[in-house]
Parts: C-alpha cells; sequence; structure tokens
C-alpha cells in the first residue's frame, strides 16, 4: 500500500484521473468506487469532516466508514452513523453489489429513498432511521430478500407500507415508526414470519388491528402507539407468548384486557397501553408476569379495585394507573400499595385522577428508596399522612393535592433532601408549618394552600433558595412575613401568601427579588406603606395588595415596573393623587377602588378603557374618561396655561400644511397597530399555566400535529400551542434521546428563570414529567411571537413557516431597530443580570419577533453563567462552539466562553442585516468571508455589498424628485455606519472588540441621526 500511495502523484502526471481510479481500485473494478465518490458528491455538510480520508491518497477500502471483503476488495458495508452529514442519496449506490449492511441513521439525509437500492441483493440491513427522507418506502425493496433488518423511523415517508415488502420472508426486524405513512396497517405483515420487531408507532394509519397479527409466532415487540388505531386489539395477538414490549398508547382502542393476560404473556416486560377507552378491571393475573418493569395503563376507563399483587415484580420501575375510574366505594382502595415493597427498582407511580378511598397505608414508608416520583393528587383520600416517608430519600416529586387528608405536616419532611416539588394544597392539613422544611435545599415548588395551616411562616423558609413557586393562601397563617424568606440569594418567581392573617408591613426586603413574577398578599391585615424597594422587582406582572391596611401613597418607584399588567390595589387607605407614570406601564387591569385617592384621574393607557380600571368608592375623584362619570375637574387657567393653548393652535394650523401629510398618516398607522395589539386575544395569563401536564400540551398541540410545527433545532421541536381558553403558546418539546438534549433543557431552565427583560424571550413555565409511554418528557412554555424569527424575515429561502411573499421585507429603520434590541438584551444579560449570562448561540433564527416587530433573544440551551461577577469579561466555561460562522473565532482553537465572544456574533449579525448574506454563504471561499465583503462598503462600494431587497424597499418611500439624491446619501451613511459597528465587533480577537454598551450607544445615535435626515428630507 505504501508503494501504491508513492507511484500514485506519477500516475496522476502523467496518465490522468482514469488511471488514479484504477491505482485506487486495486483489482481493477472501477463501480465501488464511482458509486462511493457519488455519494461523496451528494454530501453537503459534513461537521466531522468525514469525506476528508475519503480521497486518492489511499485505498477506498480504507476509507472511514467503508468496509470491504477480504476476498474480492468488494465493498460490503457502508457505516456512517452519527456523523452529522447533510445531503441526499444518490442511486449509483444500487451499483455496489456486494453491499451486506447500509447503516446511515443519526445524520440528516434527505430526499427520496433511491429505488436502486433494490438492486442489492446481498443486503441483510439498511438502517436509514433518523433522517429526513421523504416520499414513498420504494416498493422494489423487496427484491432484497435476504433483507433481516430494516430501520426507516425517525423520517417523512408518507404513502402506505407497500404490500411487496410483506415479501421478506428472512425479515426479522421492521422499524418505521415516527413517519407520516397512512391507509392502515395491511394484514400481509403476517407473511414476515420470522418477524421479532414490529416498530410502527407515530404514524397515522388508522382503521384496526388485524387480526392476522396473531400468526407472528416470533414476535416478541410490537409497537402501534399514536396511529389513529379504533376497535378492539385482536385476541390473537395475546397468544403470542414471546411478547415482552406491547405497546400501543393512545390511540382509540375499545374493550377489555384478557383476565389471564399475565399467564398468555409470561415474558411481559413492558405493558402500555395508555390513552384509549379499554374498561373493566385491571387484570389480576398480571400478577404473575414476573419480568415486567413498566406498567402504564393510565388514562383508559379502567374500574374497581386494584387486586394486582406486585409483590413478584422486583423488575418494576414504573407503574402508571393515573386517570381512570379505579376504586371502590367501601374505601381500602390503596393496600396494593403494601405489595410494591417489594418492588426494589421502583421509580415512578403515578396513581392521580381516580377514585381511591380510604387512608395511605403505613407501608408507604417501605417503598424502594429509588423512588423519585409519587403523585397521587385528585382522589379521596383522607386520615394523616404516614410516618417514615423521610425513608424515601430519593424522592424529587410529592404530589397528594385535591385529596382530604387531614393531620399536621411531619416534621421529617425535612429528610428529603432531593426534594423538588411537594403539592399538598386542597387538603384538611392543620397545625404549623414546620421549620425543618427550610432544609429543604432542592426545593423549586411548595404548594401548602387552602388548608387549614396555622402559626406563623418560618423564617428558615429562606434558606430555600432554589425556590421558585410559594404558595401558602387560604390558611390561618398569622404574624408577619419573614424578611429572610426575600434574602438576597432568592430566586423566587411566583409568591402567593393571600388570604390569611399576616400583619405589618411587607418588608422592604423584597426588592431583592428580581425574578418575581407574581406576587399576592392581598385579604389579609398587612399595613404600613407599599415598600419603596418593590420598584425593584422589575419581572414583576402580576401584584394583588388589596383588602389589605395599607396607606400612604403610590410611591413614585413603582414607575420601573414596565411589564406590570395587574395591579390591585382595592380597599385598602392609599391616598394621594394617581401618579402619572401609571399611564406609560403594560397594564392590562388596576384595581384602584375602596381607598382614599384623590384629584384628577388620567386618560390614557390603562385608564383609558373603563373595562380596565376599577375607581368606585373613591369620593375625591374627578375626570377621566366620560365613561366613568366622575365629576369634571375644576382647574384654574394660569398664564402659563394660556401660553400653552396658543401653541397649540400655532401646531393646529401648520398641520394643515400638504407637507405633513405623512406625519399624520404614519401617527394614524401607529395609533391602530397599537389599538390592534391592546385588543389580541392572546394576551398571556401566566398564572393559569404554572403547572402544565403532558396532556395539556399534547391536546394544545394537537398531538404535536405538524401543521403546528413552528421550526426545528439541534435538540428538539417547537410547536404552536392553543390551550382550551384560548391562550397562544410556543412550545419547545425537547427529544430526550438526543445527546446534549437534557443538559440544554437544564441550561435554558436555569438561565430564564433568572432573568427578565422586554427583548428577551419569556418563558412561561416548564414541563418536567412523562408520557403516556412512561418516558421523560421535558418541555419549555414561551410566549408566542407571531412575526417568526429573524432568519425568515432576511432570507427567503427560509420563509417556509411564516407567511410572507416575497415582497415583504424589512426596511434599514427596521433592521437597526431590532439591532438595537438584540444589543440592549445582550447588554442586559452581560452587565445587569445577577450573574453575567452568556447566550454563545447568538444568530437570526434565535431572534423572534412579536406583533409589533419588537426582537426577542432566545434559545438559551447554551448559555453559560460567568463564575466572577466583578469581571465579566472571564470566563467559566469550555467547550461550547455555537454555530458555524457566529460562533467567535476563539472557540474553535478551545478558548473558555466570554462576553466578547457573544459581541462578535453580535457582529456577524449586524452584517448580515445590512448585507442579506449569511456568514456561511456560497460565495465566502477562497479566503472571503462576511467581514471583509462588508469591508468593501468603506470603500465606496456600498450598492455591491447591501441587501438589494433593503435598497428596494428604501426606494419606495414617498419622496419627492429633488429630494432623491439627499435620501440616497442618509441611506448610504447609515449603512456604512452599521457596518463599521458590525465590523468592529466581529474583530478576530476578542481585546479589539467594541464593548457591547458602546455598540448600543453607537446604533442609537446612528437610529436617531437617520430619523432626523429623513423627516427633514420628507419635509423639504
Amino acid at each position: 500500500m505504501k508503494k501504491c500511495n508513492v507511484l500514485l502523484p506519477l500516475v496522476h502526471l502523467f496518465f490522468g484521473v482514469s488511471s488514479i481510479v484504477a491505482a485506487t481500485t486495486g483489482a481493477g473494478n472501477e463501480t465501488d468506487y464511482l458509486a462511493l465518490s457519488e455519494f461523496k458528491a451528494k454530501i453537503v455538510k459534513d461537521p466531522q469532516n468525514v469525506m476528508k480520508s475519503w480521497n486518492d491518497s489511499m485505498h477506498f477500502c480504507n476509507w472511514e466508514g467503508v468496509t470491504c471483503g477480504s476476498r474480492q476488495s468488494r465493498v460490503t458495508i457502508l457505516n456512517l452513523q452519527s456523523k452529522g452529514l447533510s445531503g441526499s442519496l444518490p442511486p449509483h449506490i444500487g451499483n455496489m453489489s456486494f453491499l451486506t449492511e447500509i447503516t446511515l441513521q443519526n445524520n440528516t439525509l434527505q430526499g427520496n429513498i433511491p429505488s436502486e437500492l433494490g438492486r442489492l441483493l446481498r443486503l441483510q440491513v439498511l438502517n436509514l432511521g433518523n433522517n429526513s427522507f421523504e416520499g414513498k418506502i420504494p416498493a422494489n425493496l423487496s427484491s432484497c430478500s435476504n433483507l433481516t433488518v430494516l430501520r426507516l423511523s425517525y423520517n417523512k415517508l408518507v404513502g402506505q407500507i407497500p404490500t411487496e415488502i410483506t415479501s421478506f420472508s428472512r425479515l426479522r426486524e421492521l422499524w418505521i415508526h415516527n413517519n407520516y405513512l397512512t391507509g392502515g396497517i395491511p394484514s400481509s405483515i403476517a407473511n414476515l414470519s420470522l418477524l421479532e420487531t414490529l416498530s410502527a408507532s407515530d404514524n397515522f394509519f388508522g382503521g384496526r388491528i388485524p387480526d392476522s397479527l396473531g400468526k407472528l409466532n416470533h414476535l416478541s415487540a410490537i409497537g402501534l402507539g399514536r396511529t389513529n388505531l379504533s376497535g378492539i386489539i385482536p385476541p390473537s395477538i395475546y397468544n403470542i407468548s414471546s411478547i415482552s414490549i406491547f405497546s400501543m398508547p393512545y390511540n382509540s382502542l375499545s374493550g377489555k384486557l384478557p383476565s389471564n393476560i399475565g399467564l398468555l404473556l409470561p415474558n411481559l416486560e413492558f405493558l402500555q397501553v395508555s390513552g384509549n377507552q379499554l374498561e373493566g378491571s385491571i387484570p389480576i393475573s398480571l400478577s404473575n408476569a414476573s419480568k415486567l418493569e413498566r406498567i402504564s395503563i393510565g388514562r383508559n376507563k379502567f374500574t374497581e379495585k386494584v387486586g394486582v399483587h406486585f409483590g413478584s415484580m422486583q423488575r418494576l420501575v414504573l407503574l402508571i394507573l393515573a386517570e381512570n375510574n379505579l376504586g371502590s366505594l367501601e374505601g381500602g382502595d390503596l393496600n396494593f400499595i403494601t405489595s410494591l415493597a417489594n418492588c426494589s427498582s421502583l421509580v415512578r407511580l403515578h396513581l392521580s385522577r381516580n377514585q381511591f378511598k380510604g387512608v395511605l397505608p403505613n407501608s408507604m414508608a417501605n417503598l424502594s428508596s429509588t423512588l423519585e416520583w409519587m403523585s397521587i393528587d385528585e382522589n379521596q383520600i383522607h386520615g394523616s399522612l404516614p410516618p417514615g416517608l423521610s425513608n424515601l430519600v430519593n424522592l424529587s416529586t410529592m404530589d397528594l393535592q385535591f385529596n382530604k387528608i387531614s393531620g399536621t405536616l411531619p416534621t421529617e419532611f425535612g429528610k428529603l433532601q432531593k426534594l423538588q416539588r411537594l403539592f399538598l394544597n386542597q387538603n384538611r392539613l392543620s397545625g404549623t408549618v414546620p421549620p425543618s422544611m427550610g432544609n429543604l435545599s432542592l426545593l423549586n415548588e411548595l404548594h401548602l394552600q387552602q388548608n387549614q395551616l396555622e402559626g406563623t411562616i418560618p423564617s428558615s423558609l429562606g434558606n430555600c433558595h432554589e425556590l421558585l413557586f410559594l404558595n401558602l393562601s387560604q390558611n390561618k397563617l398569622n404574624g408577619s412575613i419573614p424578611k429572610q424568606l426575600f434574602s438576597i440569594q432568592s430566586k423566587l418567581v411566583g409568591i402567593d401568601l393571600s388570604e390569611n392573617h399576616l400583619v405589618e408591613s411587607l418588608p422592604s426586603q423584597i426588592g431583592n427579588l428580581f425574578n418575581l413574577n407574581t406576587l399576592d398578599v392581598s385579604q389579609n391585615k398587612l399595613s404600613g406603606e407599599i415598600p419603596i424597594n418593590l420598584g425593584q422587582c422589575n419581572s414583576l406582572e402580576f401584584l394583588y395588595m388589596g383588602s389589605n391596611n395599607f396607606q400612604g401613597t403610590i410611591p413614585a418607584s413603582l414607575a420601573s415596573l414596565r411589564g406590570l399588567k395587574l395591579f390591585d390595589l382595592s380597599k385598602n387607605n392609599i391616598s394621594g393623587k394617581i401618579p402619572e407614570f401609571l399611564e406609560n406601564l403594560a397594564l392590562e387591569f388596576f384595581n384602584m377602588s375602596f381607598n382614599d385617592f384623590e384629584g384628577e384621574v388620567p386618560a390614557k393607557g390603562v385608564f383609558a378603557s373603563k373595562k380596565a380600571i376599577s375607581v368606585e368608592g373613591n369620593k375625591k375623584l374627578c375626570g377621566g374618561i366620560p365613561e366613568l362619570q366622575l365629576p369634571k375637574c375644576i382647574i384654574q387657567t394660569s398664564k402659563k396655561q394660556k401660553s400653552k393653548r396658543h401653541l397649540v393652535k400655532i401646531v393646529v394650523i401648520a398641520l394643515s400644511s400638504a407637507s405633513c401629510v405623512i406625519v399624520l398618516l404614519t401617527f394614524l398607522s401607529y395609533r391602530c397597530r397599537k389599538i390592534k395589539r391592546q385588543q389580541s386575544p392572546d394576551l398571556l395569563e401566566t398564572g393559569s399555566l404554572y403547572r402544565l401536564s403532558y396532556d395539556r400540551i399534547l391536546k394544545a398541540t394537537d398531538g404535536f400535529s405538524s401543521t403546528n410545527l413552528v421550526g426545528v433545532g439541534s435538540f428538539g421541536s417547537v410547536y404552536k400551542g392553543i390551550f382550551s381558553d384560548g391562550v397562544i403558546v410556543a412550545i419547545k418539546v425537547f427529544n430526550p434521546q438526543q445527546e446534549g438534549a437534557v443538559r440544554s433543557f437544564m441550561a435554558e431552565c436555569k438561565a430564564l428563570r433568572n432573568v427578565r427583560h422586554r427583548n428577551l424571550v419569556k418563558i412561561i413555565t416548564s414541563c418536567s414529567s412523562i408520557d403516556f409511554q412512561g418516558n421523560d418528557f421535558r418541555a419549555l412554555v414561551y410566549e408566542y411571537m407571531p412575526n417568526g424569527n429573524l432568519d425568515q424575515w432576511l432570507h427567503q429561502n427560509s420563509r417556509i413557516d411564516v407567511k410572507l411573499d416575497e415582497h415583504q421585507n424589512l426596511n434599514l429603520l427596521q433592521r437597526i431597530s431590532i439591532a438595537l434590541d438584540v444589543g440592549n438584551a445582550l447588554d442586559y444579560l452581560h452587565r445587569h443580570c445577577h450573574k453575567p449570562i452568556v447566550h454563545c448561540d447568538l444568530k437570526p433564527s434565535n431572534i423572534l419577533l412579536d406583533n409589533d416587530m419588537t426582537a426577542h433573544v432566545g434559545d438559551f440551551g447554551l448559555a453559560k453563567f460567568l463564575s466572577e461577577l466583578t469581571n465579566p469579561v472571564q470566563s467559566s466555561s469550555i467547550g461550547v462552539r455555537g454555530t458555524i460562522g457566529y460562533a467567535a473565532p476563539e472557540y474553535g482553537f478551545g478558548s473558555e466562553v466570554s462576553t466578547s465572544g457573544d459581541v462578535y456574533s453580535y457582529g456577524i449579525l449586524l452584517l448580515e442585516m445590512m448585507t442579506g448574506k449569511k456568514p456561511t454563504d456560497d460565495i465566502f471561499v477562497e479566503g472571503l468571508n462576511i467581514q471583509k465583503f462588508a469591508r468593501m462598503a468603506l470603500l465606496d462600494q456600498v450598492l455591491e455589498v447591501a441587501d438589494p431587497s433593503l435598497l428596494q424597499e428604501e426606494a419606495r418611500v414617498n419622496c419627492n424628485e429633488s429630494s432623491i439624491q439627499t435620501r440616497n446619501h442618509c441611506i448610504v451613511e447609515c449603512l456604512i455606519s452599521v457596518i463599521r459597528v458590525g465590523l468592529a465587533c466581529s474583530m478576530e480577537y476578542p481585546h479589539q472588540r467594541m464593548d457591547i454598551s458602546n455598540a448600543v450607544n453607537e446604533l442609537q445615535t446612528i437610529k436617531d441621526k437617520f430619523i432626523r435626515e429623513n423627516e427633514r428630507v420628507v419635509s423639504a
């Protein structure tokens, strides 16, 4: 081989390319070499540089992913799984007649599956799973008579399962799940007599399950979940004793499970039939299926007591019986829990939303220490909490809400060191909240509302630094609100202490809660003035302080609560005038009734609608909109006011001139957009969405329908969700099987729960649960952005998911405004957060646009906190690469993450917005990049560099002929100025880059100048 390598250059020099082919094929057979070359030619993206080894310096049998037979040097295996390859599969692959295995799973290959694969008569394994192949399954694959494994799952295949496929006499595995297949499940599948695995879930088959499937005597796994199936499960299938995985969740299957299922299927490991219409009792014979690991039969119509003895199932990990009608009238319905004590591997126990009646057995304390999730909410459980629950040391979620549990809260709960969510609300608990609860250092949510708890709120809860939601409302708590609850380390997002007997003032330490979104202290006996420090809670949207004894005036510091939507101050002793700054807040409702306000009621903002305010019970008010029917205010006219009136007359006269028509039209257009925005139906009431189940998300997205798919990212998919109350959201569903998805979910949760800014995508809630098959399910719910992302507006080929035509483009002023929005968001993340945050993946597709085209930075899946608050340029993390083209060059050499890396991405973003070119555009070859391309604008070549659509858009502005030259000069100057900022931010070395705050100031100056020049041109 070394000799061949030495001679190769000489062969190339004297005899040409055809001789190279002969040299690399060794035996002179060029077929495989040419087919592989065609494969390489179809690859358009190769992030791992696999194709680098596919060159003429070595024999093709030594190329990465290629295996040849020892005798003929013909390719027998092509294995390039998980290489990140993009492109298509050429038909020439069908010429490699010695192939026995093709494994290309976990890439992003697209296009149709070539029918020429049917020529590969020796093929035994065809694995194309987890790609983006489209079209139908080729019928002539049936010619591959030696095929034993066919994996086509996680693609976009359509049409029916070809009947020809069922002629595979040796097929053992058929994986076609997660496609768009229709036309029912053909009964001829029964001809695959050696079939062991049939995985066809997540398709659109419809129809019934063929009775003929009972002939598949070797079947060990059958998966038909979420395929629109109806009717009964054929009894013949239960006769296949080799079945270990029986999975048919979320269909419309009816009937009963056979009473002897545990005897018929002795090898059963997974039983998953959740989300159907099955009825009757749960078969007692399941007690004999000792190999069971997962039982998921929730969301059906099962009734009666649970008579199964689970003691023999020592491998049992998951038991889901939730959302049925299980239980009886006589009680003792939870006695079966005692048998679960032998299940030493149990991790999740879901018994919620049934009719279970009786007490929680003391044997619960004997459940496996591996138990992480226990939910028995929404039943008819009474009695006290059993002792010994602290033995469940790995418990992260305990949900017993909506029952009739009485007694006191055990002090031993403080020993559950891994507890993150505790739901005991809507019960009959009494006594005090034990101080030991402060030991729960990982606690995220504590819900104890609607009980009969007494005593004071323990100050030790201030030690729960991970606490996000605290709800102690509708109890009998007294005393003051402990200031320790609002420590500087607090991450609280929602606090509800309403309907108690709390006294004294609201602690000034409330200002430490930078993440606070909702505060409800209504219906207590609180007094004193509204704390000035409350204005520091700039994430606050919902503030309920009604029915207390607050006094004094509304502090001016609340003017900083720019995002405040609902403010209830009713039934207090607040006095003074209504502050004018309330007109400028985002208020949707303001209740100031039954106080002692005086003076004029404003008429703008929230005060412009009678439905948005309540002013009754304030006898000293006047003015306001006519609908309020308040007395007119008596106003003394001063000389200064007369002067103002005279000025108004002059302005009115000026407005009559024809040159100002454009100004009037612009103003009217702005008002129309504002009114439309105020009337928008999808205003979010986030309080109702704090706790979302998998079920609600499934319904909101219409079963994760492709019609609701907004976009697909590295770690999951984003769907548009519409809840039953009409609220529209964006839901990012993470793919738990994708490496790094869980880390991305946790990173995004951690970052977004600590930040609030008008230019950041607002997270509403998260969902960490399980689906109906018992698999982990993680999703984030965001405010919906109806105008898509910036990438879709900048590039025509990205407009698939947004209804934009070729004439809809962003004008120059809009682009600068968006750039300012993004810059302000970065400045906030880098300098004004409690802990500085580096986004690490700034690019147009991660910048979302709302109704007003205001930009919001999203996708914090790669975000990192900086370790040193005093020096935010320092870094705390290694290895984040971001996206090619936008990631800072130093990241490619292993440098640590820094804020200057975000500034580099921001600079590239500015250049892309001005030039219309992506940094990975095809024109950037042979040393040319977007920076060098944009720098041409500084050499009087703006027209060659600028985005053509941008110039076309600006050309539509009405100017008289004499002003065109002036306006063009204004546009050119503005473009050059923005490009200068982009270049300054994207310098090669971090220390050379412009600071983000300076960049924002520069852009603001550019924008102001551009607006002034335009106004001057229009009025000329």
